[in-house]
């Protein structure tokens, strides 16, 4: 059986037009960080010719001496900004900053992520390879929608998501914007893309 963690993991599950409060357990990730507008910066693409080389590998040597096969789950990304109008209003990409994320399973040991990366820089070494780590990811309590359109049409379903749900809840946010792919921009006509947007939160303390 090939594990899909889109379909297993409820942390991957959204709805449009959905606000939904919900517990992340930690999770394991490669990563890789940068900073400056993804659709220019070469070190955008320069994270991702790193990354999926060897989350590739990792899932070939899982199934091949784990005997454990899963599809390799999609493209993730934490932003944030100095000033958080520079990314939730002025959309400032060239003053954002960024952490490419694909997600491993818990069951990837470390030595085979050693391994991996060495496999990769055998041949073709990737620019960035050495600054790819794997670590774990600990968001907690976090609220989440799935935006439908152009990734830069995010601007009032995040208004509604900072500015009216999470503070009409009870909550303030805490960690990090996180954007889970769930669609190909190179395939995938901007209109269909499917984002889910989600944003750590803590519940207020208690008045009165």
């Amino acid at each position: 059986m090939k594990t899909d963690f889109k379909r297993s993991l409820d942390s991957y599950q959204a709805r449009a037009g959905e606000f939904r409060v919900l517990d992340v357990p930690p999770l394991h990730y490669l990563m890789v960080d940068g900073h400056g507008d993804p659709n220019t910066a070469p070190a955008y693409a320069d994270a991702l010719a790193a990354l999926y080389p060897v989350a590739y590998k990792l899932k070939f040597a899982s199934k091949r001496s784990l005997e454990r096969d899963y599809v390799v789950p999609p493209l993730e990304a934490l932003w944030w900004a100095s000033d958080m109008d520079a990314f939730t209003s002025a959309r400032d990409k060239s003053r954002w900053d960024w952490t490419a994320l694909l997600m491993v399973p818990d069951w990837i040991p470390r030595a085979m992520f050693d391994d991996a990366v060495e496999e990769v820089g055998a041949k073709d070494r990737p620019a960035r390879l050495d600054e790819v780590r794997l670590e774990v990811l600990d968001e907690g309590t976090v609220v989440q929608t799935l935006h439908v359109g152009p990734y830069d049409a995010e601007a009032g379903t995040l208004a509604e998501l900072h500015d009216r749900f999470i503070p009409g809840h009870g909550f303030r946010m805490t960690g990090r914007h996180h954007e889970i792919y769930l669609g190909d921009p190179r395939r995938v006509a901007p209109e269909r893309l499917r984002t889910i947007l989600r944003q750590p939160v803590e519940r207020l303390p208690a008045t009165g």
